[in-house]
């Protein structure tokens, strides 16, 4: 795994361009610590700089930028292409001067031309490809998203990077907050693509290429793949025969994903959270592998939040070289100080620390580790399906005077009196934890009138941001998107494609990156594989979602590995206990973060709904965990500044004795 930068300047200005790519290469060095290089073309501007964390072919051969063949193109490139073996040889003799996937990616674009190269390629990938003889630069990125790619205009010079902190080494960068995206942050706990925190900077769409004839034209977006295309197209050609005929088609496909993505030059290894997803993956590498599989595994004295037994249970059926490490409340706070470096631009899902702190532990034994990431929303396997579809269900079927009325009576009665009173009862899982938040919740959904609207529902935090960032007009969001799908025939597809396209790249692959990446470690997805993404939607919805259970057919394939009873049981996820440590260790913390005068510093927000809800958190009338959650992290984020290099930093100031 790499990172990648560059500009295409319309005149050099007081600092030589060598001078200006060496920084942005600089500010991407966790990213790639193993080499550097950087390309600059004096007739045109253009300047390539690049960071090699070293995976294929780790002699000087792999350096990057590096050119073609015919020396037509210059290319830096940031992920993996796995079947570059296969393609080699289908490319046949050639004057090779290495074994790097990088360098059968050129020739392979200057035999089939970029977009033929890219139908070919099987990978995560984004790359900027510098066209010497028509004089264009193309910026890629992978089919799903996997890696990141920013771009966008400072003074009238293109600029572009894997991270928005190399483009904040660029001279004459302004950290102007674009209002609009930061509404969208405050909803969603994220900014989604396009859009980025900063004005005329933005995110290059997965599956497109971005192509420049100059550096002050107007970008041409030309998408090469496309999830919805692939959603159309599957649903048009729906896969028909016997149960074990088409579950041992997609264990094939399963199979050859994961068997591509062990292929490095480096200690490989695989995240193990016990779960459906990772342990497919780790069971499918297990069957290929002559010695044991390097697991990783953290766990939190927390019973609520700890999957460390249930993993370690697999990895032992399965015979894997397994390491856990159960962390403290103390190692989790620790990371906090350095997440407003680590991601960017603000970012606010909890599971970023788990994830990093699991990332760090395995970078200790391995370079490459895989991931489950991507099971949920191609095999339905989130709780949010199922309650989609049967609150839909239910609303069809009642009045909706009705419906207003039980919002209404369950208003009347406020969480923290429902939490007391329902608390010690026998409730279903998904409302154990804080009853009565979740019924409040739910009286939002009843006055909902679409799917989409309930959806939207389902992801918002702030439910009006534009009304506590100042200035802003929130852009079209995910409700549109959802409604766009109206033609699929379920919602719970219309929700899995929804989320395939919005908060699978803009959440949980940000998050994997950057966790990941911030301590050099490559983390691969063999679940999104666009061989099986494109296999998933072929199938009716009933090999992803059978009773009350998602991933149905994910399911009979590890069944052949792992017996039921070790992953059968409900859905974790990957949390930590944010409400009780903003009411106890981190509300000093939080309390500088949010105090009026902070909050009034960056005239970006309205102080008193932000103070409203922090008072009600404290006092405990109600959890307002996520939404303070997201305030605080931008807050952070301002207040770390926006190039502030990416190192460990002073503890956060600990209020009260650490939780049990």
């Amino acid at each position: 795994m790499c990172g990648i930068a560059g500009f295409w300047q319309t005149e050099r200005g007081d600092q030589h361009p060598r001078d200006i790519l060496n920084r942005m290469g600089v500010a991407l060095a966790h990213r790639g610590p193993d080499d550097a290089g950087i390309f600059f073309d004096d007739s045109t501007g253009v300047g390539l700089a690049f960071r090699r964390l070293s995976v294929i072919d780790l002699s000087p051969e792999g350096h990057q930028p590096m050119s073609s063949a015919s020396g037509r193109y210059t290319i830096i490139f940031n992920g993996e292409v796995y079947n570059f073996e296969e393609l080699r040889q289908a490319l046949g003799t050639q004057p090779w001067r290495g074994h790097s996937d990088t360098e059968v990616i050129l020739a392979a674009i200057e035999r089939w031309g970029l977009n033929g190269a890219l139908q070919r390629f099987i990978g995560m990938f984004a790359f900027a490809l510098w066209d010497h003889e028509q004089r264009s630069l193309h910026l890629v990125r992978d089919r799903l998203g996997i890696k990141p790619l920013y771009y966008g205009q400072i003074n009238g010079n293109f600029v572009f990077a894997s991270e928005l902190k190399a483009i904040q080494q660029f001279p004459g960068f302004e950290a102007r907050i674009n209002r609009d995206a930061l509404a969208l942050y405050m909803r969603f706990s994220y900014v989604p693509a396009p859009h980025c925190i900063y004005e005329d900077i933005y995110k290059l769409q997965p599956g497109h290429i971005l192509t420049l004839q100059a550096c002050q034209a107007e970008p041409v977006l030309t998408p090469f793949w496309s999830a919805v295309d692939v959603a159309k197209k599957g649903i048009a050609s729906r896969i028909d025969g016997a149960d074990t005929e088409i579950i041992d088609q997609l264990h094939q496909t399963l199979l050859s994903a994961v068997r591509l993505r062990m292929i490095a030059d480096v200690p490989l290894g695989a995240f193990l959270s016990g779960g459906i997803d990772s342990s497919t993956v780790v069971a499918l590498m297990q069957a290929q592998s002559g010695r044991p599989i390097k697991t990783f595994t953290i766990g939190f004295h927390e019973q609520i939040y700890n999957e460390a037994t249930h993993a370690k249970a697999i990895a032992s059926h399965l015979g894997t070289d397994h390491t856990e490490l159960y962390v403290t409340p103390k190692d989790a706070w620790d990371v906090i100080p350095l997440l407003p470096s680590m991601y960017d631009e603000p970012f606010a899902d909890p599971s970023q620390i788990p994830t990093h702190l699991v990332s760090r532990l395995a970078r200790q034994h391995v370079t490459v580790s895989l991931s489950g990431d991507g099971g949920d929303e191609l095999f339905g396997g989130y709780d949010r399906y199922f309650f989609l579809n049967s609150l839909w269900r239910f609303l069809k079927r009642v009045p909706g005077p009705v419906a207003r009325g039980m919002a209404k009576l369950i208003r009347l009665v406020s969480p923290l009196t429902l939490n007391r009173t329902l608390g010690a009862l026998p409730l279903p899982r998904t409302l154990k934890s804080a009853p009565g938040h979740k019924l409040h919740k739910l009286a939002d959904a009843l006055v909902l009138q679409t799917p989409a609207a309930i959806y939207l529902n389902i992801f918002t935090q702030w439910p009006d941001p534009s009304s506590v960032v100042m200035g802003a007009s929130e852009p079209p969001t995910i409700a549109q998107t959802m409604d766009s799908f109206n033609w699929l025939a379920s919602t719970q597809e219309m929700a899995m494609l929804t989320d395939l396209t919005n908060y699978l790249p803009d959440d949980i692959l940000t998050k994997v990156d950057r966790a990941s990446m911030a301590v050099s470690l490559e983390a691969r997805v063999p679940l999104l594989d666009h061989r099986i993404v494109e296999f998933a939607w072929q199938l009716p919805l009933h090999y992803k979602i059978r009773g009350s259970k998602g991933k149905w057919i994910l399911r009979q394939i590890l069944y052949r590995y792992v017996p039921p009873e070790l992953v059968d049981r409900p859905k974790m996820g990957f949390g930590v206990p944010i409400g009780p440590w903003l009411r106890g260790p981190l509300r000093e913390w939080s309390e500088d973060l949010l105090s009026p005068a902070s909050l009034k510093r960056s005239g970006l927000f309205e102080v008193g709904p932000i103070r409203q809800k922090w008072e009600e958190q404290l006092s405990g009338g109600r959890n307002w965990q996520y939404l303070l959650w997201n305030a605080l992290m931008f807050q952070a984020w301002i207040a770390a500044g926006a190039s502030a290099p990416q190192q460990e930093t002073e503890p956060i100031t600990l209020a009260g004795s650490a939780p049990n």
